[in-house]
Order: C-alpha cells, then structure tokens, then sequence
C-alpha cells in the first residue's frame, strides 16, 4: 500500500511562520497583563486554533480578551508577516517535486482562512495550492489536537485516513492525524522530537529535503522507515 495523500500543516512546516507569530502574541499578551514569553506561547498555542488562547487566558485568570483580540493580533502578525515571512527551507522545492511526480497533496490548518492565504500569498507558495487543496479549521469548527479537519481534509479529497501521510511540527497536530487514523511525521525543527515521539509521531524529520525520499520508500515497501 501507497501514500494516496499527503497532508501539509501550514505554519511552521511550509511557511516560516511559528517564530514571528509567537514572539507577536507574547509580546500581546504581556501588554494585556498575562506576562507570556515566547517559549510559553510555543507550548500553549502552537498548533492549536485561535479560541485556545482566549481558554487559556479564562482558565488561568478568570478574565475574557478583550473584543477585538483577534482582530487586533492578526493584523500585527501581519504586519510583521510582511517585513519578514518566507517559507520553510525546501517548501518550494518539495510541493513542485510532488506535482511533478504526480503526488497528491492539500493542507490542513488550524489558522483562519485569511491567515492561512495571507502566509502563502507573502511567501510565494500560493500558486502551488489551489483554493480546494487548504483546508482551515474554520472549515470543521475545531482545531487540533481533535481530528475533526484532518478527517474532512480526507474526505473531501476522496482518501481513506489510513493512506494519508501527515507532515506536523506540533504534538497537537501528531495527536489529531493519529487520532484521525493517519500516518504522521513530526518536522522537528523547531519542536522538541522527544515531545513529537510522544504525541505518536510515526517518524521523525529534520528538514523537508527528507521527504520526497520517504515517500519513495513508502511506494516501495509496506511501512516507513524511522528517519
């Protein structure tokens, strides 16, 4: 059995986004009165969908963001978007060596749709991904780790869950596409590996250069090697 579908997060596996949005919600949050560093917004936010900070933020001091929080973030973040995103190392690379080698593939994200475009568009990768291959949580009312938009992601692209491979670089997203049923590699570039293994990761890659061979062992064998 193949890989029928392969499964792109967006932030921080394809744009280069992780850093410059973190360090803008920290930096937010600290302004409101929750002192939060950048380290801290990794590991309560990263890879999860806009609602869990206002969550965090109740259960942790009992207070609402104030109207507008969104609103007010996202358009800080993209306004650092535009004075530096690009994408991940190899992005670019990688999706023309799937089209090329008629692999299909489609992304799946807990960001807003706006945000998810607003990062392809600055980046350049939005010729590579057309309007029915990204898919937001918005889409499902739900971010990961549920496996809610990893499952509609499937679906609407006419692929069983159990010959999907998923590339995550958050252990929210390695618990949503095992959840889901699907295959997961971790991209432990900026994310601890050990914290990716945990959440169920079936294997671990450093950079996006590493794919295109993992999935040449895949077409060849009837499980993937540990990279």
């Amino acid at each position: 059995m193949s890989y029928d579908l392969v499964i792109f997060d967006n932030d921080g596996v394809l744009v280069d986004s992780e850093p410059i949005s973190n360090r803008v919600l920290a930096e937010y949050l600290t302004e409101l009165g929750y002192p939060t560093t950048v380290e801290d917004s990794y590991r309560d936010y990263m890879g999860t969908a806009a609602h869990r900070v206002h969550d965090v933020i109740l259960e942790r001091h009992g207070d609402r963001l104030p109207e507008g929080f969104d609103d007010l973030f996202h358009g800080r973040v993209f306004a650092a978007f535009e004075a530096g995103l690009g994408p991940v190392a190899g992005a670019e690379t990688l999706l023309k060596t799937l089209q090329q080698s008629g692999v299909r593939y489609c992304l799946a994200s807990s960001a807003h749709h706006s945000w998810i475009r607003t990062a392809l568009d600055l980046t350049g990768l939005r010729g590579h991904l057309a309007e029915e291959l990204i898919f937001s949580a918005q889409d499902v009312g739900v971010g990961k780790p549920a496996p809610d938009l990893f499952l509609h992601a499937a679906r609407t692209m006419g692929v069983p869950p159990e010959r999907c491979l998923v590339l995550e670089d958050s252990p929210n997203g390695v618990l949503a596409a095992r959840a889901a049923g699907m295959d997961v590699y971790g991209y432990a570039a900026l994310t601890d590996p050990a914290k990716l293994t945990a959440a169920g990761a079936t294997g671990l890659i450093t950079g996006l250069t590493e794919v295109p061979a993992l999935l040449g062992t895949r077409a060849r064998t009837s499980r993937p090697r540990t990279v």
